[in-house]
């Protein structure tokens, strides 16, 4: 009965071929990812220019998410979706090109990562903000949780996928078969035609960002939500974007292992997105947030004990399952306590505190790992995680509830 009511949106036409597209981009980015990682790698690079692959994912997303909610907020976000994906497919090519070439330094690569992150950054707070208008408000919080669910499944397939392509093909067929994905998102997105929004009258940009951040900013559940959330991604960062190095320096693997690695880590973020919407009936969204971190810091602090391989996917397949429980909470809270008219900026903000996080986090990380060690790296970022439950003693994330509105 609970599996039925998560997967009820799924019914509604336009928001299964919203899920679909979004699959299938996220997917061509997580095997994109995995290719510039090990290329790195291989290419013997420090740990902190391997790092920097998750920062140039993250860090767009931070600059642009708040300008790309309020093109969400004011223009139509089926031709935002649309014309994002042809420019991603269009670098991913180029990419493609350059590695194929033998030509793909580590600048060219870590910079055609950077814009693709680009256009994921562009094209998410309008996917995000179209989820309202196109399911019941009932099931507006389970059409989050799926979301969240459709992004991790990517994250889980895409590395164990993008580490078998690098295996056999190389780090430029993995990035040819992240231009393949964007095709096949345009072919969905094109039949994607959900119900048009009234479009607000059209201001400045800045007019709308400021708009935007003040309503964040003046919100206490919203600002709490989003200083949580960045906390959260800040700390936990280094097991992302040390996990190349996790498999080439401690457990001394190649691209394949690492795959897996990535895998297990996606894996227990499905998990953790499809139990989402049982763990919210039941628990508060602080005990679940503190809950989530403990799971994650200490599951993270075993894996930096190099306990072996098959014990260390077990451990990232809890240590995903948590990662997620806390993220999935970030997002629904941020969607459910934003009004309707700021619904585009709301999610754009929390995606950048959330992944802005992330692309900090990563290059601190990365940091500590080339001055400490992987292992020591991997053992801090445990630690903070573990501590990191005591904010809610001074930041209690809002109830679950969203307020009523007119």
């Amino acid at each position: 009965m609970q599996g039925s009511r998560t997967f009820a949106p799924l019914a509604n036409g336009m928001f299964a071929l919203l899920m679909a597209g979004v699959l299938l981009a996220n997917l061509g980015n997580a095997v994109q990812a995995v290719g510039a990682s090990w290329q790195l790698t291989a290419d013997g690079q420090p740990a902190d220019v391997v790092a920097l692959v998750q920062t140039a994912l993250n860090l767009p997303i931070l600059l642009l998410a708040l300008p790309a909610g309020a093109w969400a907020d004011m223009h139509d976000r089926r031709r935002i979706v649309l014309a994002a994906q042809v420019v991603m497919l269009l670098l991913s090519l180029l990419l493609a090109a350059l590695a194929w070439g033998g030509n793909a330094p580590a600048w060219a690569i870590i910079a055609l990562t950077a814009l693709l992150a680009c256009g994921i950054a562009t094209m998410s707070p309008a996917t995000g903000a179209s989820i309202r208008g196109t399911v019941a408000p009932a099931q507006l919080a389970a059409a989050v949780a799926l979301n969240i669910l459709v992004f991790n499944t990517a994250r889980a397939a895409g590395p164990a996928i993008g580490g078998g392509i690098v295996a056999m093909g190389g780090a430029s067929a993995a990035f040819l078969v992240n231009a393949g994905c964007y095709v096949l998102a345009i072919a969905l997105f094109l039949r994607w035609r959900p119900q048009a929004a009234p479009l607000p009258e059209r201001r400045p940009l800045h007019v709308m960002v400021a708009e935007g951040l003040r309503h964040a900013v003046a919100t206490r559940e919203i600002r709490t939500i989003l200083l949580r959330a960045l906390a959260f991604t800040m700390s936990g960062a280094a097991a992302w974007a040390l996990m190349p190095l996790v498999a080439d320096r401690m457990l001394a693997q190649g691209p394949t292992t690492y795959g897996l690695l990535l895998g297990a880590l996606g894996l227990g973020a499905v998990i953790g997105a499809a139990s989402a919407t049982a763990f919210r009936q039941r628990f508060s969204a602080e005990a679940i947030t503190r809950a989530a971190g403990l799971v994650y810091g200490l599951a993270v602090i075993a894996v930096s004990r190099q306990p072996g391989l098959v014990p260390t996917l077990a451990l990232l397949v809890i240590g995903g399952a948590g990662w997620v429980q806390a993220l999935s909470g970030f997002s629904v809270s941020a969607q459910l306590w934003a009004p309707q008219e700021v619904v585009g900026r709301t999610v754009a903000l929390a995606s950048a505190v959330t992944f802005g996080g992330l692309a900090a986090g990563a290059w601190l990380w990365g940091h500590y790992a080339e001055n400490f060690g992987v292992a020591e790296a991997l053992l801090a970022s445990g630690g903070v995680m573990v501590v990191l439950p005591l904010l809610g003693l001074f930041l209690t994330m809002p109830a679950h509830e969203a307020p009523a509105r007119n």
